[in-house]
């Protein structure tokens, strides 16, 4: 499975984007995708999950409430959604799949992460 990560950039704190991650290849289901990331100096974190099938969603206490973490089975994309963006959400983020139905395993498959840059 290929996962391509999009939407990052430069934004103001208080400001919106929406991140994106298209997978292509092996892409049947059951699969759950994730987006994690990793700020200079620190150990990546995850920061939202989508099961697969009953797309249940799970949320770092972080960000519970600013981000949301959707899918479109029809076009095999996952998105973030992030509002009310901080300086500490600066960081690289990437996306991760691992077949399965339910969020909390292992993750296989990584895109190559994209910049998000918080301003104050």
């Amino acid at each position: 499975v290929q996962l391509q990560a999009s939407g990052g950039g430069l934004v103001q704190a208080g400001g919106s984007l929406r991140l994106s991650c298209a997978t292509s290849g092996r892409t049947f289901r059951p699969r759950y995708v994730a987006w994690f990331r990793q700020a200079p100096g620190k150990a990546r974190e995850g920061v939202a999950c989508i099961n697969s099938d009953d797309d249940n969603t799970y949320y770092a206490s972080s960000v519970k409430g600013r981000f949301t973490i959707s899918r479109d089975n029809d076009t095999n994309t996952v998105y973030l959604q992030m509002n009310n963006l901080k300086p500490e959400d600066t960081a690289v983020y990437y996306c991760a799949t691992e077949a399965g139905r339910n969020c909390g395993g292992g993750y296989r498959d990584w895109g190559q992460g994209t910049q998000v840059t918080v301003s104050s």
